[in-house]
């Protein structure tokens, strides 16, 4: 039998996104910013284990993506909302990419994906902006 998965974080997008796009919905020009914002706050969530990263996204929460830590090639987080949350983009060895947006406690999450990577994918992985 294998290691027991254990929950780090398990939840939604960061509250002050949805607050932040409901204010800027206020202008007719943002309205698009405001309804996906809504549509994060209903059906995405983020689930990370100490074996994986998983997403539950798209509408009506449909679409799952789930992430070993081994098939990363690097993790790149950029801070939002005056930092109290941020973006995260992690890369995968074939290329592609995984957004997670509005992540929560993103510096404290960053730390703990981070050091479940490989050290070649720790040297590329990092902040940027801060």
């Amino acid at each position: 039998m294998g290691i027991k998965e254990e929950i780090y974080y398990a939840g939604g997008p960061h509250r002050g996104d949805l607050i932040f796009n409901l204010l800027l919905g206020l202008t007719v020009v943002a309205l698009p910013l405001t309804v996906g914002a809504i549509v994060r706050a209903l059906w995405l969530r983020y689930r990370i284990t100490n074996r994986r990263i998983s997403i539950t996204s798209g509408w009506m929460g449909r679409d799952r993506a789930d992430v070993v830590y081994s098939e990363i090639a690097k993790v790149v987080t950029v801070p939002r909302g005056l930092g109290l949350w941020g973006d995260m983009v992690v890369t995968l060895k074939d290329g592609s990419r995984l957004e997670m947006r509005a992540v929560p406690n993103f510096r404290d999450l960053y730390a703990y994906i981070n050091g479940k990577l490989s050290p070649q994918a720790q040297q590329k992985s990092g902040a940027i902006g801060g």
